[in-house]
């Protein structure tokens, strides 16, 4: 009669879940976060839920909320090991979102996974999150980081954030009241932010095939200059709410100005762009170059230099420029709004 064996012992940690590298990268993530603080805070990072309460100064709070990614902008922090900046492309990614309705951002929270935790790596992509927080006002009040085995390939991990803002119910921006002759002004981009990157690798592929990579791009390196994280645009943009009657704001992520302008006008408008009233960037130059593009799809394509529009009366549209100037925007007058008639809701000419 044979006895059998007892089996070897088998930990969460043999099974590729390390718990005790997740402790350590909360510790790390705690005074990053403890600086992102601000009022309506009611618990730190470690709760099973995240506490908030609306500030008293909100007569009639609205919640809004918004969730993005990063997009494969991450395949490039892979690979050139550059992982801190895109915490800030994602913290901005809904902040910038949540600030198109007027809102001002409350709380974030993130979700990292991976299929095996590097506390280094993670440390750097949330030193980014908590970081974008700090600058767009808003507090990092949680997250999720998972680490499964067997999920994802060795040095690589997805990021989702989530923020939520609160705006005045009478003070919602709905763009309803644009009517023609309304001034569209653009803010600068800080380059290709998060949208586009599937054909930027592309791009980057043909360009390293041919040898004809740049040294650098708009004074930058390359590298830095394609990584160059999205601009937080929430802090100027608030104060200028408060400022000037604007009427519209408008997020360029993916689809560019030809596809976000139109989802703040009213039925029946258009906006009227000016070729040339923004300057086409090195960086989107050499994207068109090398993509072979022409300039419809570089607008639909790329924020093609402009991240953010805002839409003004045109009585008050000198100020309001000169307000966001001051702030430290780079600002444009790119265009009019105008009656859609029979051409494209976006016209660049």
């Amino acid at each position: 009669m044979t006895q059998s064996s007892s089996p070897t012992p088998l930990s969460y940690k043999d099974a590729g879940v390390d718990i005790d590298a997740g402790d350590a990268l909360v510790e790390r993530i705690k005074p990053l976060a403890k600086k992102t603080m601000r009022e309506g805070v009611l618990a730190g990072i470690g709760g099973f839920g995240a506490l908030f309460e609306v500030p008293k100064r909100y007569k009639e709070p609205v919640l809004v909320s918004g969730t993005d990614g990063v997009g494969t902008k991450l395949k490039l922090a892979f690979e050139w090991n550059m992982h801190d900046t895109v915490g800030i492309d994602l913290v901005a990614m809904s902040v910038n979102d949540v600030l198109v309705q007027g809102a001002e951002p409350l709380f974030f929270l993130d979700y990292f996974a991976c299929g095996k935790l590097d506390v280094e790596t993670a440390a750097a992509v949330i030193g980014g999150i908590a970081k974008g927080c700090e600058l767009s006002g808003c507090a990092l009040i949680g997250g999720e980081t998972a680490e499964m085995p067997g999920m994802y390939p060795a040095g690589e991990y997805d990021l989702a954030g989530f923020a939520v803002g609160a705006v005045e119910k009478s003070k919602i921006l709905t763009g309803a009241d644009v009517k023609p002759g309304d001034v569209v002004l653009g803010l600068a981009s800080h380059g290709v932010h998060s949208n586009g990157f599937s054909l930027v690798r592309k791009c980057i592929e043909r360009a390293e095939a041919a040898g004809t990579v740049p040294a650098t791009l708009d004074g930058k390196p390359f590298k830095q200059a394609i990584m160059e994280p999205t601009r937080l645009y929430v802090k100027n943009v608030l104060a200028a709410l408060t400022q000037h009657p604007i009427k519209a704001l408008a997020h360029i992520t993916g689809g560019g100005l030809l596809e976000n302008i139109p989802r703040v006008l009213p039925e029946g408008m258009a906006a009227h762009l000016t070729k040339g009233s923004w300057p086409q960037t090195e960086l989107f130059a050499w994207l068109q170059k090398t993509a072979g593009i022409d300039d419809i799809e570089m607008n639909r394509t790329f924020n093609n230099g402009i991240g953010m529009v805002v839409v003004v009366d045109a009585a008050s549209a000198a100020a309001c420029a000169d307000t966001l100037r001051a702030a430290g925007e780079t600002v444009y007058a790119i265009g009019v709004v105008a009656p859609l008639g029979n051409t494209a809701a976006v016209v660049v000419a």
